[in-house]
């Protein structure tokens, strides 16, 4: 059995962690950390989860969890995963980082966005944990850089369509609507009832620090310089999020053969789906999955491709990634511990 922990376990995407782990059969759960909530069993704080997991929850000693853990998941704000990381690794622990620390190659991009890295030798030696594409790298892995839900839902519909140089990548827009819970759990004004209830809007227009990340990712599958332009809109459901892509085609190709593209990409990856003709993605078909849906539309008149996606932010695009990740880490099935069935309505 793998012996995991998670810092941070009481956050939505630490939460979350507990719930998948918590029914995985080839893994135990060792140790939840909690600064708020230290002393208190995790079923107390989340009580539907009473009865099935009563851990208590301790503060966070990364000499304890190296004592506890063959991997730790480090569900915690940026700057804290980079203290830690290091002597976990240094003890031989395996890290899972839901956090931007450890995503970027370039650090200097990194800092301009975040803030400055003390782990940079560490950086160097982490992997990018899109588990579809960069699947080899993550097997032989020690350290994690779990992507961000917007990049997971805007790169895995365009990575494939790049590698084939069917898109003109100085034209790509991708506009993406959150629910509230991609702000995480301490409240806020901006993700109050009141606030969030009967309310649709545009956030960090062009300026969201993901797009650092997905312009990095992009160049490099692309093999040249890209940037695109990102958009995020906030929406009054509690999870989920749907990407829509535009882009100009550098060809005249057809949506089918675009559809094939992409199911030639990720054959037998069981959590990428792509729609058939006629069909488009819906956040409530993957809600509470490891799911990404894909839909595909071509402008003809405007030689326009149009690509829409679907994942549930707390899974496929934080806590589901990153065991799918640590499944990879541990030469599992990546989809041991990720097959609920989604839910009909």
């Amino acid at each position: 059995m793998i012996r995991a922990a998670i810092a941070g376990a009481t956050g939505y995407a630490g939460a979350e962690l507990v719930r998948i782990l918590s029914g995985h059969p080839q893994v135990t759960l060792t140790a939840l950390t909690s600064r708020q909530f230290a002393g208190m069993p995790f079923g107390k704080v989340f009580p539907g989860m009473n009865g099935i997991v009563d851990i208590p929850c301790e503060e966070l000693t990364p000499e304890q969890l190296c004592n506890k853990a063959d991997v730790v998941f480090t569900a915690l704000p940026h700057k804290l995963p980079m203290q830690i990381a290091p002597e976990l690794i240094r003890r031989g622990v395996r890290v899972v980082d839901l956090s931007a620390d450890f995503r970027f190659s370039n650090v200097s991009e990194y800092e301009a966005h975040y803030q400055p890295h003390t782990a940079q030798e560490l950086l160097k030696q982490a992997v990018y944990g899109l588990s579809e594409v960069y699947t080899e790298q993550i097997r032989q892995a020690r350290i994690i850089g779990n992507p961000g839900c917007y990049p997971t839902s805007v790169l895995l519909p365009l990575i494939p369509l790049l590698k084939k140089n069917l898109t003109d990548t100085s034209t790509i827009i991708a506009d993406s609507k959150s629910g509230v819970s991609g702000a995480g759990r301490s409240p806020s004004l901006t993700s109050h009832f009141c606030e969030v209830a009967e309310s649709f809007k545009a956030y960090k227009a062009a300026s969201h620090r993901h797009n650092p990340e997905m312009d990095e990712v992009l160049s490099r599958e692309a093999g040249e310089s890209v940037h695109i332009t990102f958009v995020p809109h906030l929406i009054p459901m509690s999870r989920g999020m749907l990407t829509t892509i535009y882009a100009a085609l550098k060809q005249d190709i057809s949506e089918a053969e675009i559809r094939e593209c992409i199911r030639e990409f990720y054959a037998g990856r069981p959590f990428v789906r792509v729609c058939s003709e006629g069909s488009m993605p819906n956040t409530l078909h993957v809600r509470g999955t490891n799911f990404c849906d894909i839909g595909v539309k071509v402008d003809k008149k405007a030689k326009r491709l149009v690509l829409i996606s679907a994942i549930d932010n707390l899974v496929k695009g934080a806590a589901g990634q990153a065991v799918q990740n640590m499944n990879l880490m541990f030469g599992l099935d990546e989809a041991v511990g990720l097959k609920g069935v989604p839910y009909p309505l």
